[in-house]
Order: structure tokens, then sequence, then C-alpha cells
């Protein structure tokens, strides 16, 4: 499959990789036919999606089955009077009929908007009337449906509601009734142009209105590296990405960028995330790959994990926010299995990333992908020096694959984030002499007290080398004397939740004075029994700082 869109397919080093990496796309590319309908033709057989749920279900799909159940949905679409350009929004989970619906709207050229059932009325009715939507595919549980029957009155532009079950009421179609009776799918006379929009994402947001982001139809194949780079995924891989189907992270780890590697997506569909779960599915299904945010390591490497085998195990990347390098050394000496870390956002594809090839180092998250121009950058815009902060930046004078086009219906902020031949991604880092980007954090959430610039993900990094915390966020408060000064907001371990108070609080700021410099500890300390978090599970730090007045 690769050798289709890439001149050379294997790399020995960076320096290989970075000479030799292109993507070359053809004329209207589409993930359905291009990629799916491909693998059906030429490996009717092969295993696309192993899928199982916290009920004990279990079932296996080939791509000829993908192929034949996403063409079955693209009729039963076209019934519905959905065709190129229109906007649909999938709330689904991680039920199957995401797989047939996403794939089978790429081959009418229409808009997917992934989204989380989550989502309240209040969220619907916005993103309803913000994008224009005119169809929602939903899972049939009484409050996702209860959610958008409320928001309905206040959203004119949606037409047609779908329901894949268990509940189909009034108003709502059937979707499975609907693909059995659907006639043969009939490809569109044209689909789409390359730089036509394919997928849609509201982003969660740390403050304010989420954004809307678009990407062309190219952004897929954006995702090559993804796949087979970073996950280091081929035929005979079976991957599992952690995340939800309404985050932009399922396309990164669940669809496009695996099936271009010839990998099997598994989808592990469960209500509450526990964490002997997971662990079980890796030793029940010989799981070879397993992609995840922090946040699940940190729950992982406090299980009993001599307790499964997970000899399967041959991969494990991490990203969504920046890893600690204490999670790093505990999973490592736990499994043996390096974590190597990624970066990107939903506006990109993968950034900057620790390769197959490359030596990691815990705490930093790599090398910059070649399908960008990756820079730092001060503030009055010169190029930052190694050692020195500066904003993450991609130089678009020629646009990557994998870039988004623009915030929906906002040239404002498009401009704001997107001008002068460059992208400002707002996230600060260093770079080291070989070249290693490490995080310091949002550019907003950069704390400055008596003149230092303290970086939230140094701190957080300290804090999470002691055995009481959990998770942590770090955030500035302001003070008189210094203009900010840091606090520590902690979730504890249940060992530690009973010792609560000041003499613990004093102990962990000597810890952190110990692991990195002294005029980073945190003068204010908070125990909390969780942290706000957006709803696609980062930490709103701007909630935190509100507290103060920030």
């Amino acid at each position: 499959m690769l050798e289709r869109f890439l001149k050379q397919t294997t790399f020995v080093s960076q320096d290989d990789f970075k000479e030799n990496f292109r993507i070359t796309p053809p004329e209207n590319f589409n993930y359905g036919y291009d990629v799916v309908d491909v693998w059906a033709a030429e490996a009717p057989d092969k295993k696309a999606l192993c899928w199982t749920n916290d009920c004990g279900e279990h079932r296996d799909f080939t791509f000829s089955e993908i192929k034949d159940y996403s063409d079955r949905t693209a009729s039963y679409f076209q019934s519905l009077g959905i065709g190129r350009g229109d906007m649909v929004m999938l709330i689904l989970k991680r039920r199957q009929e995401f797989w047939f619906s996403i794939i089978a709207l790429h081959k009418l050229g229409a808009v997917v908007i992934p989204a989380t059932h989550l989502l309240t009325k209040k969220d619907i009715v916005y993103r309803a009337n913000a994008a224009d939507i005119k169809m929602i595919v939903c899972t049939g549980e009484e409050t996702v449906l209860n959610h958008i029957r409320q928001a309905m009155p206040e959203s004119p532009t949606v037409k047609t509601l779908v329901s894949i079950g268990p509940s189909v009421p009034e108003g709502f179609s059937d979707f499975h009734k609907g693909i059995n009776e659907a006639p043969k799918f009939v490809r569109p006379a044209f689909v789409n142009n390359n730089d036509d929009t394919l997928i849609m994402y509201f982003t969660s947001g740390t403050s304010g209105q989420p954004k809307m982001v678009i990407h062309d139809c190219l952004y897929p194949l954006g995702h090559i590296t993804t796949g087979s780079f970073w996950h280091n995924l081929g035929n005979d891989s079976l991957h599992l990405t952690i995340a939800d189907t309404g985050w932009g992270k399922a396309v990164w780890g669940k669809l496009y960028g695996q099936w271009l590697a010839g990998a099997t997506v598994f989808v592990y569909d469960h209500e509450k995330f526990t964490p002997a779960d997971i662990l079980q599915m890796i030793q029940n299904y010989h799981i070879t790959s397993l992609c995840a945010p922090p946040t699940i390591f940190r729950f992982l490497i406090r299980e009993d994990m001599s307790k499964y085998d997970l000899s399967s195990l041959r991969y494990c990347t991490i990203a969504g926010e920046a890893l600690n390098p204490a999670v790093y050394d505990a999973f490592l000496n736990l499994t043996g299995i390096k974590l190597m870390e990624g970066f990107g956002q939903t506006e990109t594809t993968l950034t900057i990333c620790t390769f197959p090839w490359t030596t990691p180092k815990p705490g930093s998250m790599g090398l910059p992908n070649p399908q960008y121009d990756v820079d730092l950058l001060r503030p009055d815009g010169t190029r930052a020096e190694d050692g020195e902060q500066g904003e993450i930046v991609v130089r678009t004078a020629n646009k990557p694959i994998g870039l988004f086009k623009e915030y929906y219906r906002d040239p404002a902020l498009t401009h704001e984030a997107m001008h002068d031949g460059i992208y400002y991604t707002g996230d600060v880092a260093w770079r080291d002499e070989n070249g290693y980007y490490w995080f310091v954090g949002r550019a907003d959430d950069v704390i400055k007290s008596s003149g230092y610039r303290i970086g939230p993900f140094e701190v957080e990094s300290a804090l999470m080398t002691h055995p009481a915390v959990v998770e942590c966020a770090i955030t500035g408060v302001p003070d008189e004397i210094r203009g900010q000064i840091v606090k520590a907001t902690i979730v504890l371990s249940k060992e530690y939740r009973d010792q609560a108070g000041d003499a613990l609080v004093k102990e962990i700021q000597e810890h952190v004075k110990q692991v990195t410099a002294p005029y980073k500890y945190p003068r204010i300390v908070e125990f909390v029994a969780e942290l706000p978090k957006t709803i696609s599970g980062k930490i709103r730090r701007v909630e935190i700082r509100e507290q103060h007045g920030a």
C-alpha cells in the first residue's frame, strides 16, 4: 500500500528519513476508494478491525467486509439526501458503526464531524449552527438521544437523525434497517478534489468556544508517518489506541495511518476505563502495539502488571500531553519497552516524535517529522537558539500534507494562527544540541516569576516522581512581589489521601527542590479529588487559574 504514495518506504536513520521521505498523492485522492477498497480488492480476507466490548461480544471485520458495510452505509446516506460537502456529525463512541459511517461519508465527499457522547444540548446546538450540520448519526442510548432531541428546536439546519440502536425512538431513522434495505451503492460521478474538506473537529479548547478545525482530503496521507514510522506498524501488527471516536486521536490511531500500514485496528468498546481490563485485552488478544496518553500509562504502572502475559506487546507510543520521565522509567522497568513520545495538534498530524531509528530521551518529544518544517521562534520573531525557549512553529511556504486548511468561518482566528508563511502552534519548547525538542507548556501557561520563565511541565515532571502524586497541574498565581508564584494542584494516590495536610505539602515542596531548580517549587499546594478537564481529557489549567483571578 505505501508504495502507492511513497517512493521510498523503509528508512534506517533520521538523515535517511529527512532526505528521502516524500508523499506523492494522486489527484482526487479518496481514502475510502484508494485505501479501503484497494485493500478489499487485493487482500479481501485481510483483517481490518478486531472489535470487542465489555459485555464479552467480539467481531472481526475483513477489508472486504468493511468495503461492503461502508458501501451499504453510503447508499443509505445517499437515500437520506447526503452528498458532497454536506456536514454530518457522528456520535458513535467506539461502536463498529463508526468505521462504516466515516468511510461511507468519505466515499460520498461529505464532511465528517466526529463528536463525543459527552456533548450536552448546549454543545450540540452550538455545533449544529456553527457548521450548518445536516445529519447526526448517533448511538441509541437515552442520554445521547435526549440531548439531541432537546437541541433540535434550536438547530434548524439538522434535517435527519439516525440511531444505530439499541433504541430508535420516534424522529430517528434506524441505521441497521437502512443499510440492510439500501440498494447497491453507485459511486458518484465526481466525489472530491484534494483540497475539498474531508473532516472537521471542534477542538475542545482550554478556554473559549471550540474552534472549528477543517482538514482537506489529503489529511489521511499525512498519517502515513503516524502509523508506519511512529507506531512502527506493519502487516502483522494488532494496534490499540485508547481513544473515543469523538476525539481527533481516534483517526490518528484507529483508522488512517494504521490501515495505510496494513495493520489491524483493535477496538475495545468500554463504558468505564479500568486499567486491569486494558492489560487483560493485551493478554487475551495478543496486542502488539499500544498508544495512549500519559494519564493511561500512569494508571497502568500502578497495576500489578506481573499478573498479565504482555509478551505480545512489542511497541508503545504516547501522546496527548507531555510525558513525565518518571512514567517512562517505571514502564520501562516493568515491561522492558521504551515509550516513544509524539507531539501534534488537532490542526496537524504528527509533528515531532521519537522514531524507531532514534534513541528516546525521557521527557523529550523527539525530533521533527520532515513532513513539516519545524522551528522555534522568540516573541520578536527571531529564531531561538539551542537551549532557549521559543514557540513551536511550522513554516508553510510549501503547505505540508496534514496541516489544517483553516478555522472554519473564522478568517481572523485563522490569520492569527497562520500568517506570513508560518503556522504558530501556541506551544513553547526548547531544543537541545542534538535537535531533540523538549516541551515547556502552552504559551499562555508559562509562568513568569521573579524574572524566571517556568514551564508547567518541568515542575509537573518533578512532582510526578513523588509517590503521593497521581496527577497534577501547575499554574501561575498573581503575586505583588514576584509577579507570579507557582501553584500545584494535585490528585493524591489512595495510599496518601489520609495524609493530606501541611506536613505532606512541605514534604512535596522539599522533594521538588531536590529534583529541579529550587526556584521552581510550588509555593501553593492544593489537594483535589480530580482535575478539571476538557471533554477530550486535557487539563483545563485556565479553570484553575481563574480561581485566583489570573
